[in-house]
């Protein structure tokens, strides 16, 4: 039983990885490398708490529904300001992106120490709600709300529009050669501004449901940038593939929990220092994949060609 509610327990944290990484992916694709994502997903959290407490005592439909819409706008707001840094400024991204990051978990913490005191009815009131048709439930299964089914609904739309529709086919052009796709007619910046908007609200929903799903807690959001990290190191582990990154993201919950939920199952007492170094796995497992696919240099298996490098049309 205890196994049972590791696996149910992995799999939902895993939404918040899941969440991240395909944010991460639809912008890497477009060639763009936004290490803003940590950053989003803690505004994506603060934005739907905002809404939450606007929405006290709404019935649930329109809790949840609020809190989503705020917390996509949230992102996108993000996401565009990186855009409009890193597209039309010409701005480096790693800079730029490190900087929405700091930004995003200073404004979270401000928000949030203010919600703090008195909010702690507003999170349970609502848990039901994100939680639901699960949220009797006294298992791993309790987190399986609506939210996760909806990250997984956004991975397998993911993968669907970049292999199989004309727009995944420009984007992925745009991330390849956007000189070459710039001269078939193709709208380069706007393709990098939509894939870096989306994909940031989308890394926003699992800042969101962190917070109100998994955790439920007023202070989950102290821990959302380091979650954020690990979602960039994802997009690493599954190979820039969304399908993938379904299977990888309850991998890397697994292998984020085991520092806590092995020892127990086993009966083995580690100390609070051990508990760290095996939250480390995740990371560990991505630096063994890279170094793999590095050596392999298999065309599928590699980034985006113009992957972080700006895209000056004069040059062309």
């Amino acid at each position: 039983m205890m196994f049972l509610d590791y696996i149910l327990t992995s799999v939902a944290l895993g939404m918040t990885f899941l969440l991240g990484c395909t944010g991460e992916i639809l912008t890497e694709k477009s060639g763009h490398l936004n290490l803003g994502i940590p950053g989003s997903m803690c505004i994506g959290g603060a934005s739907g708490c905002l809404a939450l407490k606007l929405c006290y005592g709404m019935p649930g439909f329109f809790v949840v529904t609020f809190a989503i819409i705020a917390s996509i706008i949230g992102g996108a707001i993000m996401g565009a300001i990186y855009s409009f840094l890193t597209v039309t400024l010409k701005a480096n991204q790693n800079v730029t992106g490190l900087a929405m990051t700091t930004f995003g978990v200073g404004v979270t913490k401000y928000i949030m120490s203010g919600m703090a005191i008195g909010a702690t009815k507003n999170y349970l009131y609502a848990l039901k709600y994100f939680r639901a048709p699960f949220s009797a439930a006294s298992n791993g299964i309790k987190y399986w709300g609506i939210m996760m089914f909806l990250a997984i609904g956004i991975a397998l739309g993911a993968a669907y529009v970049l292999s199989r529709t004309r727009v995944g086919l420009h984007l992925r052009a745009v991330g390849e050669n956007p000189a070459t796709a710039d001269a078939v007619g193709i709208n380069v910046t706007a393709y990098k501004y939509g894939a870096t908007c989306i994909g940031s609200a989308v890394a926003a929903l699992g800042g969101l449901y962190y917070i109100m799903d998994y955790m439920g807690s007023v202070e989950a959001y102290k821990t959302i940038e380091a979650l954020g990290w690990l979602s960039v190191a994802l997009v690493i582990f599954t190979l820039w593939k969304p399908l993938v990154s379904i299977v990888g993201s309850i991998i890397f919950g697994m292998l984020y929990l085991a520092g806590t939920r092995i020892p127990t199952m086993l009966g083995i007492n580690l100390g609070m220092s051990a508990t760290p170094l095996l939250q480390m796995l995740p990371y560990v497992v991505t630096i063994i994949v890279l170094v793999i696919t590095s050596i392999s240099k298999k065309r599928e298996n590699q980034p985006p060609a113009s992957l972080g490098i700006p895209y000056f049309r004069e040059e062309r």
